[in-house]
């Protein structure tokens, strides 16, 4: 197992093919995908053959809880398609057995850590609906500040779309300040 690094109460490592079935899981349950997808679900083919391929490949981490080893969900920290790399996008998706327990906040705060401290960060940013009210607050506990609510194409109209999408970011000066303060 490739640990990327752990926290109090996680561990957050490279996906393998043994992560299908708790990723199946995860990204087919409504409530998690309520403001991504509008909840539908994700045939388990395409988790195995496109979405697990491509998370082992780049910057997500598969969460596990370090007391129990049960997989809580995931993070990544990664630079947006045709983003710099130096500007890494924050996302996380957790079961909600999982949700109010802070792990969102603990795993975030790592990866932003790490952003500026080893990796050289600019900004850390993140991306959400305006409606989702539960991830906006993690990104506020982390830190990061809204910088703008935009309105993309959606191919598939969702409940809360029409409110738009907002952003949120760190820059490092601000991470910085808030080491020392």
């Amino acid at each position: 197992m490739e640990i990327y690094l752990t926290t109090d109460r996680l561990v957050l490592r490279r996906f393998t093919d043994a992560d299908a079935d708790d990723l199946v899981a995860l990204h087919n349950d409504p409530a998690v995908m309520r403001f991504l997808n509008g909840g539908r679900p994700t045939p388990r083919e395409v988790i195995v053959h496109e979405t697990l391929p491509a998370f082992a490949a780049s910057g997500f981490f598969a969460a596990v809880e370090r007391a129990t080893g049960l997989f809580t969900g995931w993070f990544h920290l990664r630079a947006a398609q045709g983003g710099a790399s130096d500007e890494p996008e924050l996302g996380y998706r957790l079961h909600r057995t999982h949700w109010g327990k802070g792990y969102a906040t603990e795993g975030s705060l790592a990866l932003i850590d790490k952003a500026f401290g080893e990796l050289g960060a600019r900004r850390v940013f993140a991306q959400t609906m305006t409606v989702n009210r539960g991830s906006r607050r993690v990104m506020e506990k982390c830190g990061l500040r809204h910088v703008r609510t935009f309105f993309p194409d959606w191919p598939d109209v969702i409940d809360g779309s029409e409110e738009g999408e907002v952003e949120y970011e760190l820059l490092r000066a601000d991470w910085e300040a808030r080491r020392t303060s």
